[in-house]
């Protein structure tokens, strides 16, 4: 699908690590709950942007795991903002036809945003237009560890033989089995790290760091994200004439 907006086809996913709430609300002077709210409104506006341009799978960066050592009352008030967010966007996305999918440590989240979540990805299980990941209690690590745990009881009680295991295989015991990879990472507020956030997925995606708060976040930035991305030549290890399918 192409858009007026992009110069040819969008990246098929984007994965969004959607940093600098608090920072943007402590240059205003107010509490960074402020921030989160802002934050979320602008997530809302990314996801119909993304859906507008074309983009097939969007992968947003929500709550990490190392997010449960902040302040209790912050940690709170998260899972509240997200609870009732997701509750008010399911009409939302079945209307858009947008299917929900949470990846991560779903079982640490309270028992009324699981519940909720459980909701969500029940009734827009159907859905086949954009597919929505929000990753929550998430990380990276925990997700590789946990795909080494199941692949060794799978190999255990023989229903996979070791000599059966690869790349592929191995994807299909991560979270987001059924997932292509990110074509583009998007970072804001200018930090040149990935956080924990989907070690083995980013092997060859294209990153792109921005200065901008998220909150200050907008779909011409994520137009210019995407339009840099459109700019680079992905080679995936071949030399530039075997993209181009030059013969030497």
């Amino acid at each position: 699908m192409e858009n007026k907006l992009l110069k040819g086809k969008p990246p098929r996913h984007i994965a969004i690590i959607m940093d600098g709430n608090g920072r943007w609300a402590r240059k205003r002077f107010l509490p960074r709950i402020s921030g989160h709210k802002k934050g979320i409104e602008v997530a809302r506006d990314i996801v119909a942007a993304c859906r507008e341009l074309g983009v097939q799978y969007l992968t947003l960066y929500t709550f990490s795991r190392e997010n449960w050592n902040r302040p209790a009352s912050e940690v709170k008030f998260l899972m509240r903002l997200f609870e009732e967010h997701l509750k008010r966007e399911i009409p939302e996305m079945m209307k858009n036809n947008v299917r929900f999918r949470a990846i991560g440590n779903i079982s640490e989240l309270p028992d009324r945003v699981r519940e909720v979540v459980k909701t969500a990805e029940e009734t827009t299980g159907a859905n086949d237009g954009m597919v929505l990941n929000l990753a929550l209690s998430y990380s990276g690590r925990e997700e590789i560890v946990g795909a080494c745990r199941a692949v060794s009881r799978s190999v255990k009680e023989g229903r996979l033989n070791i000599d059966e295991i690869s790349e592929a295989t191995f994807q299909n015991y991560l979270y987001t089995a059924g997932t292509p990879d990110p074509d583009l990472l998007i970072r804001t507020s200018g930090e040149s790290r990935i956080s924990n956030f989907l070690l083995w997925q980013l092997a060859y995606t294209e990153i792109y760091v921005t200065d901008v708060l998220w909150p200050d976040f907008t779909k011409e930035l994520l137009t210019k994200a995407i339009r840099d991305f459109q700019s680079r030549e992905r080679r995936f290890g071949l030399t530039r004439e075997q993209v181009l399918g030059v013969v030497g």
